[in-house]
């Protein structure tokens, strides 16, 4: 008889040649997922991430500086102290194209260099900071001089091994409860941002709809998205979450042709929430004229004029440390959320390429500085992505080149209200509530700080402080039960500094 001897191993080479050199290159068989998918993950992604467009031109294009002018330069007001409409006009277009741009280009790296599906674009909150805290004090090009250093240093950071470290020091416990706080801030993102909660002129602080009723066309159309999406995901269609995007931006449209619905207004509560959905056109020639209009260590200069005057330092440095800490801990909820929700991370809770990835989101801290539309950040609207499939950096991708072709086709990316998008976010912040079970309730060492890290992130609006107050909290108990040997040396340095990030405003007010 004869034997046949065993087939030997295919090689590195003749693997990649039979599946291909895109699928080898972003493991798109190896983490069960499809060309496909992938391209409608990364488009689901862009979608719900696509409003930034719209809403960071309105925070930080419409916001004076120290000098009363806009970005770009042009003043905000005219002799008589009325706003000059045509140069905030302006200033909206040129950091809608910005935006764009640099959304485009860093996602796209995210996706070739970190090979993971999030999205990277101006983060709010971040850009929030610095329209209403941080360019008040100084010009427009010497706040984005302070985004730039942020980001430099927060790249150091990665270069050094510490925030890599700081990552793989998370306990399991507060990992599950940073994936479930997420997903209950996404959804609460969500709920806001169509307008089904609201915060009403007196107490409560939120509540449903207007006048805790559902009114108006707006809303029909977030019940109708939200529907669907459970139906579609239900019957285990392919592509339910863009296909409720696509179906509720269809319907939006043609409800404001019919209705005349108009924007929410103080007048009119009913109204579309960010984007009317009407036709204005096709394609349009983006401007980019802030890119690269900053001053590095503008902000800085005043501290060393005519000596050292160190109480004018340590107060920009205070604003350097904030948007530092909020933008590592930001992306640190952000990857672990998204990569429990596509089944990615490893025994350990770590993603994989996880250098790249904190180097990549770190560049495109500076990237946004440089870019005048604020520090760029990984997305937790990616897990909508990861939602409908996306499991690699080829997502990423489709979602950089929406970002590139947005510039050029704003208003067709401008037909999709809120209402329309949203509820794919409320729907993966169900999906991301699984990691819940993870958590060991009955340990108060790992339940309570999970569970704060949990309610904290929507009810502050904050992922940072949610982690924040995670971490603090798990290092207190453990040291009062007499375990301080279980907590990661790590732990201990970032816990310090996150006290420091919560008093900042009662040091701000003494050293000044």
């Amino acid at each position: 008889m004869v034997t046949k001897s065993p087939k030997a191993a295919a090689s590195p080479r003749e693997v990649e040649r039979q599946i291909g050199p895109i699928d080898s290159y972003f493991q798109i068989t190896a983490r069960g997922s499809t060309v496909g998918r992938e391209i409608r993950g990364g488009l689901v992604t862009f979608f719900t991430m696509a409003y930034i467009i719209a809403l960071n031109p309105l925070i930080i294009g419409t916001a004076p500086d120290k000098a009363g002018n806009l970005l770009g330069g042009l003043p905000f007001k005219d002799a008589g102290g009325q706003v000059i409409g045509a140069n905030v006009d302006h200033a909206i277009t040129m950091v809608a194209a910005a935006t764009a741009l640099v959304a485009g280009v860093m996602t796209i790296l995210m996706g070739v260099i970190g090979r993971f599906p999030i999205g990277i674009a101006t983060g709010l909150g971040l850009n929030a900071l610095l329209a209403f805290v941080i360019a008040p004090q100084m010009t427009w090009p010497q706040a984005m001089g302070l985004i730039v250093c942020e980001g430099v240093l927060i790249s150091l950071l990665v270069l050094t091994g510490f925030r890599t470290a700081v990552f793989r020091a998370v306990p399991r416990s507060l990992r599950a409860g940073i994936s479930v706080g997420i997903g209950l801030f996404i959804s609460f993102v969500g709920l806001v941002d169509s307008g089904v909660v609201r915060k009403p002129a007196g107490a409560p602080p939120v509540e449903l709809g207007i006048g805790g009723s559902l009114a108006g066309w707006p809303m029909a159309v977030f019940v109708l998205g939200l529907f669907l999406v459970a139906f579609l995901y239900a019957k285990r269609v392919k592509g339910a979450i863009l296909i409720s995007i696509i179906v509720a931006t269809v319907v939006s449209v043609i409800i404001e042709l019919a209705a005349k619905v108009g924007p929410r207004s103080a007048s009119e509560a009913t109204g579309w929430s960010l984007n009317v959905p009407q036709f204005h056109g096709v394609a349009d020639k983006p401007d980019l004229g802030l890119l690269f209009k900053v001053d590095v260590f503008g902000a800085f200069k005043p501290a060393f004029l005519n000596g050292f005057h160190p109480h004018l330092l340590l107060p920009l440095l205070l604003l350097v440390f904030a948007l530092l800490l909020a933008d590592f801990f930001d992306t640190v909820g952000t990857v672990v959320a998204v990569g429990a929700e596509g089944n990615l991370l490893d025994e350990k809770g770590n993603p994989p390429h996880l250098a790249s990835i904190l180097m990549v989101d770190s560049v495109a801290a500076a990237a946004g500085g440089l870019g005048s539309v604020s520090s760029n950040t990984s997305y937790i609207e990616s897990a909508a992505g990861v939602g409908e499939g996306a499991r690699t950096g080829l997502a990423s991708v489709i979602t950089g080149i929406g970002f590139l072709l947005a510039m050029f086709f704003a208003p067709l990316i401008n037909m999709v209200p809120s209402e329309a998008a949203t509820p794919a976010l409320v729907f993966v912040g169900f999906l991301m509530m699984s990691q819940v079970v993870k958590v060991q309730w009955d340990d108060i060492e790992e339940g309570l700080p999970a569970f704060l890290t949990m309610a904290l992130m929507p009810f502050t609006f904050s992922i940072t402080v949610g982690i924040g107050a995670g971490f603090v909290m798990f290092v207190v108990l453990k040291l009062v039960r007499g375990k301080a040997k279980q907590v990661h040396p790590l732990l201990y340095v970032v816990s310090i500094l996150f006290v420091v990030y919560f008093v900042q405003g009662v040091l701000t007010r003494l050293v000044s």
